[in-house]
């Protein structure tokens, strides 16, 4: 499969259609919702078709909802979407030079229906001469965006090297290159968590003046904020891998994260709240991009086991040793054994 690239267009609904969008949008990601948490119930993801989800969407909104929740429960397990949003596959949409049409409802009824667009020239000549991928809806601030995904040029990665990823709160990434044990620590978990902790003061100063829509905009700038974060994060770890020669990225699988972490108090809170799964996601779009590939690991023991000796050693400090001698950040130690696996569960994202 060649890289992607996304395409992002400003739509211009009337009325009625950005109420249906809004109504598609929220039910979609709902149902998605309810999916995964039956697939993590069931530690298995349910055998669903169209006839299956219960609810007023087109069926091939259902079909691209049961993909979307399959394809995100294999990827990291146990995750929740909040933002919402809605999809249709490159069969159930077309393009003209200033419109969009695709399926919604429209008295009851699926049709195909002509949503204008704001889609510059050179934007529509490299949409026609691309095959085009899913199209993507989502509304940011008081405009609705459509993101249409095409395949571009492959890039070939030459790098040979492995850059092992490890996330966490205090640090939240920690990077090691395989072969030379070289190492990045990524972010400010201080900060993050002094962000997290700051919002959440104030929505409760603002819930019990009942507040509800300014508790509704700190949210959305909070989210905004962290995505930022998120996004630079992921964009320094695909810089370190290039820059060292590494063609592969391993990353934790984080299938279950929150119910297997011993964290307690403040700290719980802040993992909780922290977009593992996002920060994931952006690495993986970012180094697909530059032909690198994306592997999940599995992290058992990968922060207790010596790279030395192998065996195992539990510590409550940041710093590791062991009997051997060996002793290292344990973060750090983290990501140097996810670099040295190989991933064993059959997840992963290849260029």
């Amino acid at each position: 499969m060649n890289p992607l690239k996304t395409i992002k267009i400003k739509l211009k609904p009337n009325k009625f259609q950005a109420q249906e969008l809004a109504r598609l949008s929220k039910e979609y990601i709902r149902q998605a919702n309810l999916l995964i948490e039956t697939a993590v119930a069931d530690k298995q993801f349910p055998k669903a078709t169209s006839k299956h989800i219960d609810t007023e969407l087109p069926s091939v909104i259902k079909n691209e909802l049961i993909r979307y929740a399959k394809t995100k429960f294999k990827q990291f397990g146990n995750c929740t979407f909040k933002k919402p949003t809605i999809s249709w596959n490159n069969q159930n949409y077309s393009l003209s030079e200033n419109s969009i049409d695709f399926p919604i409802i429209v008295d009851g009824k699926v049709k195909k229906t002509r949503f204008k667009a704001i889609i510059p020239y050179e934007t529509f000549e490299e949409l026609k001469s691309s095959k085009l991928g899913s199209l993507r809806i989502s509304k940011k601030g008081f405009h609705w965006i459509a993101q249409i995904s095409i395949e571009t040029k492959p890039l070939v990665c030459t790098g040979t090297d492995t850059l092992g990823v490890d996330l966490g709160i205090l640090v939240p990434a920690v990077g090691v290159v395989n072969s030379t044990g070289k190492t990045k620590f990524f972010g400010n978990g201080r900060s993050n968590k002094y962000l997290r902790r700051k919002y959440k003061e104030l929505r409760k100063k603002l819930g019990k003046a009942k507040k509800l829509n300014a508790i509704k905009r700190i949210n959305d700038k909070e989210s905004r904020i962290m995505k930022d974060i998120n996004h630079k994060i992921s964009r320094q770890i695909v810089d370190f891998a290039v820059e060292n020669n590494c063609g592969t990225i391993n990353l934790e699988n984080l299938s279950d994260i929150r119910q297997t972490s011993r964290t307690r108090g403040k700290n719980k809170q802040s993992l909780h709240s922290w977009t593992f799964y996002q920060l994931a996601s952006f690495v993986e779009y970012k180094a697909y991009n530059l032909g690198i590939k994306v592997e999940y690991i599995n992290p058992q023991y990968t922060s207790q086991e010596c790279p030395v000796c192998n065996t195992h050693n539990k510590t409550n400090t940041r710093e590791y040793k062991c009997a051997c001698g060996y002793k290292t950040h344990r973060d750090r130690l983290g990501a140097l054994n996810i670099a040295q696996k190989s991933n064993l569960d059959g997840k992963s994202l290849s260029a």
